[in-house]
């Protein structure tokens, strides 16, 4: 007759030491030095956040944090090699979602959402390259960041390169993929919207500001899409 009362004591345990390493993940996770944002999280947190976080206004489903965007720092004369070399991984981070999208959404208007983006993020990537070469011959290869704390720039980490990236693993090909893709997808957009406005305030180059209206155009029309397939298709 002890049985029962050992399980539940065991199962009781477990769920407190799975609670207890669940807090200090998140903490650790919740701590950077040069970047406002961490790493993206997986599909399973995602999907449990959009569920909780459906009413919180523009943002609302996000399995991210909004306030994702690095720290690009002054417009001095490396502010647009700093603006490059957050954006290039920031649109790779979009494609491979994309990617992602085109394998396993059964809706026509994600999969051409989908070409969209792979389409002009690449387009922009090879741009961005080209400018970085032109502009910045000395540069080497590595990408560089601006450390606040510092104030000064440095080499991006590949911890750093990663967060940048923000994509993740949307999950299995299920009749909610489309909404995980949504919720990141959209703060994956409005990040590169708001770099692009940081571009528009402090870079002097003519063909840095031209990106960056293009950026904000393209992707706040893209926002407004897939949240309007949000409350159609989930009513979220």
């Amino acid at each position: 007759m002890q049985l029962p009362t050992l399980k539940n004591s065991l199962l009781a345990f477990s769920l407190v030491a799975i609670a207890s390493f669940s807090s200090s993940v998140l903490t650790a996770c919740s701590t950077n030095t040069s970047y406002k944002q961490s790493q993206a999280p997986n599909a399973t947190d995602t999907s449990d956040k959009q569920l909780m976080n459906h009413h919180d206004g523009m943002h609302h489903g996000s399995g991210m944090n909004h306030n994702m965007v690095m720290d690009l720092g002054a417009a001095d004369a490396n502010y647009d090699l700093r603006f490059i070399d957050a954006m290039i991984p920031h649109h790779q981070g979009a494609t491979l979602m994309a990617k992602e999208a085109q394998q396993k959404s059964k809706r026509p208007e994600i999969k051409k959402l989908a070409d969209d983006i792979i389409k002009a993020q690449n387009r922009e990537i090879t741009q961005m390259k080209q400018w970085r070469t032109a502009w910045y011959p000395k540069a080497g290869d590595k990408p560089m960041a601006y450390d606040a704390q510092k104030g000064q720039m440095i080499e991006m980490s590949s911890e750093q390169m990663q967060a940048m990236m923000m994509n993740m693993n949307l999950g299995a090909a299920d009749t909610e993929f489309d909404l995980r893709l949504i919720n990141a997808m959209i703060p994956h957009h409005e990040a590169a919207v708001t770099m692009a406005k940081d571009a528009l305030q402090k870079s002097q180059r003519p063909e840095i500001k031209n990106l960056a209206q293009e950026i904000i155009k393209a992707q706040n029309r893209e926002i407004n899409q897939m949240q309007q397939w949000r409350k159609a298709w989930y009513n979220k």
